[in-house]
């Protein structure tokens, strides 16, 4: 079930502006005030990652800046989900203390993650990350080079959503 939700323009211009995501700030939001189990944060990351995986998709062909970003986006919350699961506590604690997530903890996490899921979640992130700065920031990528990393964020995505359903640590 996802629900729609009306943020004033306003608001959302500023978060945008500081360069945060407004479904991250609704999210972290809504999980510290509403004190939610870590459990259901996850799944819910798991639930965005799957999301921005289908929009990803769509517009490979018809927006490849689009598709790039959106399937960044996809593995950033791949990232968020598995660093929650896994309780890597200094980086949350990081993320915490900072107030948001920056690229070192996300680097830092996929690292940590890469080491109890294996080398193909950092390779699969090395692509996610092509896609977000030549992709999406430069807008250097066209539709058959966002489709050439396509797989890697589609495996990405699947294996996240398997080892966290399967109860890997």
């Amino acid at each position: 079930m996802s629900v729609l939700v009306y943020v004033p323009k306003k608001i959302a211009e500023e978060i945008v502006k500081r360069g945060l995501s407004l479904e991250d700030v609704v999210l972290e939001t809504l999980a510290k005030l509403a004190k939610l189990d870590p459990r259901v944060v996850v799944e819910a990351r798991v639930e965005l990652a799957e999301k921005y995986l289908d929009e990803g998709v769509k517009l490979v062909d018809k927006d490849p800046i689009q598709a790039s970003e959106k399937l960044y986006k996809a593995a950033e919350e791949c990232v968020k989900a598995l660093t929650l699961y896994l309780s890597l506590e200094d980086i949350l604690k990081r993320v915490d203390e900072r107030g948001r997530w920056s690229v070192t903890e996300l680097e830092k996490a996929v690292l940590e993650i890469s080491k109890k899921l294996g080398e193909w979640f950092r390779k699969a992130w090395d692509s996610a990350w092509v896609l977000h700065v030549w992709g999406f920031h430069e807008a250097k990528l066209d539709s058959e080079d966002v489709k050439a990393r396509l797989q890697d964020l589609k495996e990405l995505v699947e294996k996240t959503s398997s080892a966290i359903h399967a109860g890997i640590r």
